[in-house]
């Protein structure tokens, strides 16, 4: 399976796209300054879709992501991540809650290891996810990452007069 990139230059630093033809496969902040890959005539439409989508979603003018993505993990690794998805835009949830969500309330730590090894961030919102005390604990891109997203996602839904409603 061939891997095709494309880098995004985000307000956050350059975010790495990775995909096969069909579906992103990786979606990860690098520390680089130098966009490495560029837009080429054979890039994948599903690689092209996503960096659209992010430019979308950094300019405030999309609240969820609709491109296809494929994560593999066992299989609870794939309940916490299907679970990260149902946690809406602007809106956050405890690593305790997504345990629960992923049928298994003992789970915690696992939760946070799974949150952890999201190999397509934004997309599966991992940012999201915070401590039981509402404190910022861990993302693997960098807290001051995670804080931003967050408080950018607020400040849209502030700016558009939303309420959004999540079952949690």
């Amino acid at each position: 399976m061939e891997i095709a990139k494309l880098d995004y230059p985000s307000p956050l630093g350059i975010i790495e796209i990775g995909s096969t033809n069909k579906a992103v496969c990786s979606l990860k902040f690098t520390e680089r300054e130098e966009i490495l890959y560029k837009k080429q005539i054979d890039t994948p439409a599903v690689l092209m879709d996503c960096y659209q989508q992010l430019d979308e979603y950094f300019q405030g003018e999309r609240l969820e992501f609709t491109v296809p993505y494929k994560l593999e993990g066992t299989a609870f690794q794939e309940r916490v991540w299907e679970s990260l998805t149902s946690v809406s835009f602007g809106k956050t949830a405890s690593y305790k809650e997504i345990a629960l969500m992923a049928g298994n309330e003992k789970a915690v730590r696992a939760v946070g290891s799974t949150n952890g090894r999201n190999q397509i961030c934004l997309l599966v919102p991992c940012h999201r996810i915070i401590g039981a005390n509402g404190k910022m604990v861990g993302y693997a891109h960098g807290v001051w990452r995670k804080e931003w997203l967050l408080a950018h996602e607020k400040e849209i839904i502030t700016n558009r007069g939303m309420h959004i409603h999540q079952p949690l």
